[in-house]
């Protein structure tokens, strides 16, 4: 599935995708670009609403086969995920396993939709079923394809 991210950016988009797995049981892992990314990702997550957080964890937490969103740089699945984010142009792992796959994707920057279409013609040409969502004005996600 792609994400493209219009008019609010991924901090607030992320999260409520993340809400929606949990509430379907799904473990996930997110993937960022950069070590950097996926520290503030790390903090964001656990003060992105005053009266919700998110339950989750990165390498430095230990106990990554626990955690329900686990948060890397890298392409490992230490809790056998059912879901995978790539954000911030990670660059994917094999993807045949994961029950979803979520590309997500700054529709504001020129090199990170080129990526975007260059990912999504690998996932064609791989037979993956595909969808795309573009983010409406109000952060809600409207089918495209």
């Amino acid at each position: 599935m792609f994400y493209h991210l219009m008019h609010k950016p991924l901090e607030a988009a992320l999260p409520q995708l993340l809400l929606k797995c949990l509430e379907r049981d799904w473990k996930v892992v997110v993937q960022t670009g950069s070590e950097e990314r996926c520290n503030a990702l790390d903090s964001h997550l656990w003060t992105f609403s005053d009266d919700s957080f998110l339950p989750h964890g990165t390498k430095t937490d230990g106990y990554a086969e626990h955690q329900p969103i686990y948060l890397t740089a890298e392409q490992d699945n230490p809790n056998e995920a059912d879901v995978r984010f790539l954000v911030d142009r990670a660059e994917p792992p094999a993807l045949g396993g994961y029950k979803r796959a979520i590309y997500m994707f700054d529709g504001n920057d020129e090199a990170a939709l080129a990526e975007a279409r260059l990912r999504w013609k690998e996932a064609k040409s791989e037979g993956f079923d595909i969808a795309y969502w573009q983010q409406t004005s109000s952060g809600g996600w409207e089918k495209k394809a």
